[in-house]
């Protein structure tokens, strides 16, 4: 009889449900990891990052399973199985060795910071300008939807007890761009870049709930039915770009240079978006490398991204009040963020004959196209033949750059 109880002893320490039952909050983790994959599958919100994502919280918080990130203290010290490990004196295959698979990939390719500017590079090559060239008057939307990321950095300083470091790292989640928010994490706190990245990523998946239920509470009917294309007509613009095809090659030049001399600290990001789309309007004679990026590479970065952010989230880094404060002031520096561009849309119409629907404000933000498809949506629930897409996509487009050099901003003053 005792040897048939040390054999089931034996197995049930095997397996995975001793941990589990000695410690219940793996299941939270397990949960979070299906309701992300439920918003990827089913609901089709950023299918390709949340479905990785997911995958990588279930295979971190999988006892005995070796997958989970363990992120490193400000001197590089990171804290397994009882021992202390210096990572950043390690190789590759030490790493690889001692901490798992998945800490190699995280240290490598995310805590060098390497992803998210080839992801950037990859959405440049996606990007088409033409619409923000066209309504360059638009683009100041864009700029203003900024405003939820300063507004609760000092907020999180203020009122949250946050760092001036880890405040920043919360507040770029208002510009709704998940390599910028990574990016901008592993420069100022790298021990919040597992719940910051959960946090970014997610709103920009709820861009379709988040979006209507700022403008429901900002917004008027009447300023919603505000067509773009008969104010067009009544008062045109006077400035027309001629050659539109040498404007787009000009234009990722022109920004890189001023960005990279008034903004250094954000030229990783702002230099390989404009790279990317450069080679894809220049045309056939860098096509091929266009598609690299904007294809193969760009899908590439996008597994191991989701993958390794989804394995920082442990049941010991996420399951704590830090994480819940982000979450919440992530929030509200993402719906600051659309109301932002919709206040400075209802000033600009009070000084203006040409009016501006406030939605073209609600697209300032970076998750391109996804904020300007929801608020074209809205637009033409309301009247089908308002479609005010392409007008949209100008403070959208303008959003991404807006972030972007709100995160060099940010790392130059607080980094």
């Amino acid at each position: 009889m005792d040897f048939i109880n040390t054999i089931f002893s034996n197995l049930w320490n095997m397996t995975a449900f001793s941990d589990i039952a000695a410690d219940p909050r793996f299941i939270i983790m397990y949960l979070l990891g299906f309701l992300f994959l439920y918003l990827g599958i089913a609901k089709h919100y950023e299918p390709l990052l949340l479905v990785p994502i997911a995958m990588g919280i279930l295979l971190a918080n999988f006892p005995g399973g070796e997958m989970g990130v363990f992120g490193a203290d400000g001197q590089g010290i990171v804290h397994h199985n009882g021992q202390e490990y210096h990572v950043y004196e390690m190789g590759l295959p030490e790493i690889a060795h001692e901490l798992g698979l998945m800490n190699m990939i995280y240290y490598w390719l995310i805590k060098t910071g390497l992803i998210p500017p080839l992801i950037f590079m990859g959405v440049g090559a996606m990007t088409d300008f033409g619409p923000m060239l066209r309504n360059l008057k638009l683009a100041i939307f864009g700029a203003a939807a900024q405003l939820g990321i300063f507004s609760v950095v000092l907020v999180a300083i203020g009122v949250f007890g946050f760092t001036p470091q880890e405040a920043g790292s919360l507040g770029i989640i208002g510009g709704a761009d998940g390599p910028t928010a990574i990016f901008t994490t592993i420069k100022l706190a790298p021990h919040l870049l597992g719940p910051i990245a959960i946090a970014a990523y997610s709103y920009m998946a709820l861009v379709p709930v988040i979006i209507p239920w700022v403008v429901k509470i900002c917004c008027r009917k009447k300023d919603l039915e505000i067509n773009m294309k008969e104010m067009d007509k009544l008062y045109p613009d006077k400035l027309k770009i001629k050659n539109l095809r040498v404007a787009k090659i000009i234009f990722p030049i022109f920004v890189t240079v001023l960005v990279a001399i008034i903004v250094p600290s954000a030229v990783s990001l702002i230099g390989m978006l404009m790279f990317g789309n450069l080679i894809k309007e220049i045309g056939s004679d860098t096509a091929r490398i266009a598609d690299t990026a904007a294809n193969a590479l760009m899908n590439i970065c996008t597994i191991f991204l989701g993958l390794s952010v989804g394995a920082t989230m442990t049941v010991e880094s996420f399951l704590n009040v830090t994480t819940l404060g982000i979450i919440v002031g992530g929030f509200l520096a993402f719906a600051v963020s659309i109301a932002g561009g919709i206040g400075l849309v209802y000033l600009f119409n009070l000084f203006s004959k040409k009016k501006i629907n406030p939605l073209v404000g609600a697209c300032g933000l970076s998750a391109v196209p996804m904020a300007s498809r929801v608020a074209n949506g809205i637009a033409t629930s309301i009247n089908p033949k308002n479609n005010i897409l392409n007008y949209c996509m100008s403070s959208n487009i303008s959003g991404v750059i807006g972030s972007a050099v709100a995160a060099g901003v940010l790392i130059s003053f607080l980094g």
